[in-house]
């Protein structure tokens, strides 16, 4: 007789045994008072076009004055326009306070929602079973803004008597999704900021898909793009020659018909080729069509360079900076150009070193989309990736003082016509 034993499935244990470490990994991360603590951020609604910036400029205040470091931890709070729109400060001061500093950036607002679009509100802060946080603002940027704070609590848990060379600051900026010109804009023009003396800037970034943390090294500048063109009105069922539409996409038939487009330029192109593209190409004048041009923002820093942060050896920071991240067990891919625009461009201006940045990696990216969630274990795996001593520490790269710097106010409204 044969006796047929059948072989155990080990393709489902090993399933089985995967899931239940995920499952203990995401339920040990539920019971963490760091989890609990981002989820009360995220609860705080900061979205446009009515954020509450006073309630969530408490609560971070609170969360830094609750870190166990008496008469060392600063903070203070700014209103450089409204007293709507504060800007937390929280400093951790260096022992070599002639050094510049570094500065660490978050936003507090929010791009709006569609609640009838989100699995769970907006701004319940759901953890899901899996450990999926939902919020608006789960990723953008209320993450990084809960992680600075984190960091340096366990950064003085593990070591009470820590004390950084260079001085840490932590700004908390608003209206960042609009622009930033009562935000950043504003804080840059400030003597509170020149007094500083920032040398090395980090700001947001964003999520990755893969085990590589994005790093970016320029932003990519808004531009209102509207051609216009004019021409012999008449009736849609009548095709007229040099009419404005045929002027402008050869369609109906109205005297005048305007397209509007939102360009987003990568400081590396020549924005004077550009515009004599537009003019040649898209808005021909032999055709009656003109265009009009609004700058949200420079390619060009106060000395006439690329918005660049340069990524080699050359720099300093980065070596510092790549070599930093590694020494946490993370990986940095190949620097980019964000494709959108963040307040880092203030920052690159004026010649301050900076990179977007945010320690979010196997992760969608969900930015402004709807049901924007953030993973529990993402979150605190970030939280160790700054607790890096090493920027602190670092005692090179001297930069321009602020002090020297031209008080030069961006004009983000440029008008161009052509």
């Amino acid at each position: 007789m044969v006796v047929m034993v059948k072989q155990p499935n080990h393709t489902f244990i090993l399933l089985l045994l995967f899931t239940l470490i995920s499952a203990s990994a995401s339920a040990s991360a539920s019971a963490t008072p760091v989890v609990t603590r981002f989820q009360q951020y995220l609860r705080i609604n900061t979205a446009h076009p009515h954020p509450d910036y006073s309630t969530a400029v408490s609560f971070l205040d609170g969360l830094a004055k609750s870190i166990p470091i008496p008469n060392l931890l600063h903070t203070r709070t700014l209103y450089l326009t409204t007293p709507q729109k504060p800007l937390l400060l929280v400093t951790l001061p260096g022992s070599n306070p002639s050094l510049p500093s570094i500065l660490l950036n978050s936003h507090l607002d929010s791009v709006p929602t569609e609640p009838s679009k989100w699995s769970h509100p907006p701004f319940s802060a759901v953890r899901t079973h899996d450990g999926n946080i939902f919020a608006r603002g789960a990723q953008d940027d209320k993450c990084i803004a809960i992680q600075y704070l984190e960091a340096i609590r366990n950064i003085l848990h593990k070591d009470p008597g820590f004390r950084p060379i260079r001085t840490l600051h932590i700004c908390y900026v608003p209206d960042e999704e609009i622009g930033g010109l009562d935000g950043m804009a504003r804080f840059v023009e400030s003597q509170e900021f020149r007094d500083m003396n920032v040398g090395f800037f980090l700001d947001e970034g964003h999520a990755s898909l893969n085990d590589e943390y994005w790093v970016f090294y320029a932003d990519r500048s808004p531009w209102n793009l509207v051609i216009k063109a004019t021409g012999q009105p008449g009736h849609g069922s009548r095709m007229f020659d040099n009419s404005a539409m045929e002027n402008l996409m050869k369609s109906v038939e109205p005297s005048e018909a305007e397209a509007g487009y939102d360009v987003r330029l990568p400081p590396t192109v020549d924005p004077d080729l550009l515009k004599k593209r537009i003019a040649d190409e898209w808005a021909p004048a032999t055709r009656n069509v003109s265009y009009h041009i609004v700058e949200k923002g420079p390619l060009r820093d106060y000395m006439g360079r690329p918005l660049i942060t340069t990524t080699n050896d050359s720099n300093p920071w980065w070596t510092v900076f790549k070599h930093a991240v590694e020494a946490c067990g993370g990986k940095l891919s190949k620097p980019e150009i964000l494709a959108s625009t963040t307040d880092a461009r203030y920052m690159r201006f004026r010649g301050i070193p900076t990179f977007g940045f945010s320690p979010m990696k196997n992760t969608p990216i969900l930015l402004h989309d709807h049901n924007e969630f953030l993973k529990d274990t993402v979150l605190l795996e970030g939280i160790k990736v700054y607790e890096i001593k090493a920027l602190t520490s670092f005692e090179g790269a001297h930069l321009l003082n602020n002090d020297q710097f031209p008080g030069i106010l961006f004009e983000f409204h440029i008008s161009m016509y052509e």
